[in-house]
């Protein structure tokens, strides 16, 4: 495995995704699942975030208490599935600034196509982190990382639920400078390029529209 590449194994992640996975798994349960994982993937994100101190006071007494220094989260959204991760990390960190990428994978040539994008001026100034639940082939991951670090950001996170092995290989082979935080890696992609065993197409469970899985 890669050096930036880190792979959420706490048993909640892991118990949620089953449930997630599962084809009865109706649509308002899957969004509530999806916003839960979220959060749990937050936490490993904001780990290592840099803290300072500052005076306050308690009902019992002063203190140089911890605070987060420096800007806050810049968090990308890659539309549309990635706002069910969005909504979960905006729930641990409400003062984020919030971005959002369209892309849509061409079903002939798989390739991305590009329709929006509007994120944060100062950008460069914080952590950016990347939302995409599916990590299938890479190429959308790629692009929309092209495009964040075109806009001036340089410490940047990735954060999928599931990926393929050809996602996460794609990706790194494109940005190895980029962290990959993975709530679970499955074992390939089939003939339409959807990960196997995966869930299906989390944009359509997420919001009830019809389509594979």
């Amino acid at each position: 495995m890669y050096p930036t590449v880190h792979v959420v194994g706490h048993p909640l992640v892991q118990h949620k995704l089953t449930l997630m996975r599962r084809k009865e798994t109706p649509t308002a349960e899957f969004r509530r699942l999806l916003r839960e994982i979220a959060m749990l993937l937050a936490y490993e994100v904001t780990r290592d975030l840099p803290l300072t101190t500052e005076r306050i006071e308690t009902p019992v007494a002063p203190m140089q208490a911890p605070v987060l220094e420096g800007k806050k989260l810049c968090v990308i959204s890659i539309l549309r599935a990635g706002n069910g991760l969005l909504d979960g990390f905006l729930d641990l960190i409400p003062s984020a600034r919030v971005g959002h990428i369209g892309l849509y994978r061409d079903p002939q040539t798989l390739v991305p196509v590009e329709y929006y994008m509007k994120v944060p001026q100062d950008i460069g100034d914080r952590l950016t982190v990347v939302l995409d639940p599916m990590l299938a082939t890479g190429h959308s991951a790629v692009a929309a990382l092209d495009r964040v670090k075109a806009a001036g950001a340089t410490q940047i996170t990735i954060v999928h639920i599931i990926a393929a092995p050809e996602g996460v290989q794609t990706v790194q082979d494109a940005h190895p400078d980029v962290r990959m935080v993975i709530g679970a890696i499955d074992p390939g992609l089939n003939e339409l390029a959807y990960i196997v065993p995966g869930l299906g197409d989390a944009g359509d469970r997420q919001f009830g529209t019809a389509g594979h899985g």
